[in-house]
């Protein structure tokens, strides 16, 4: 599932709903949001694991920006969003990152 997006009508910002599924962390302890909204923290926000074994997070972003993520699993493995609306290189690494268009 891509990033569930529902704007505010009080502000200009997006709740958006990211969700790593089981199947991506099948053994995962923590996992947490990190982009270039929180400096790429790898534990500033947290998720929550799910009954279902799926970790989400809602967050409120600014509207009218694109933002670069990953998750960050137990702290040391990253992993992109399998069903993110784009993908974009990493400025000085071989890898994509995860894009969400508000």
């Amino acid at each position: 599932m891509t990033v569930k997006k529902r704007y505010l009508t009080s502000r200009p910002e997006c709740r958006c709903t990211f969700v790593l599924p089981a199947e991506a962390a099948p053994n995962a302890s923590t996992v947490a949001l990190a982009g270039d909204f929180n400096d790429w923290s790898p534990d500033s926000h947290p998720m929550k694991r799910l009954k279902s074994g799926d970790f989400k997070l809602e967050l409120n972003l600014p509207v009218g920006q694109q933002y670069q993520y990953r998750f960050c699993i137990d702290g040391s493995q990253w992993e992109n969003d399998w069903n993110a609306e784009a993908y974009v290189p990493a400025a000085g690494l071989p890898v994509d990152n995860s894009l969400v268009t508000l």
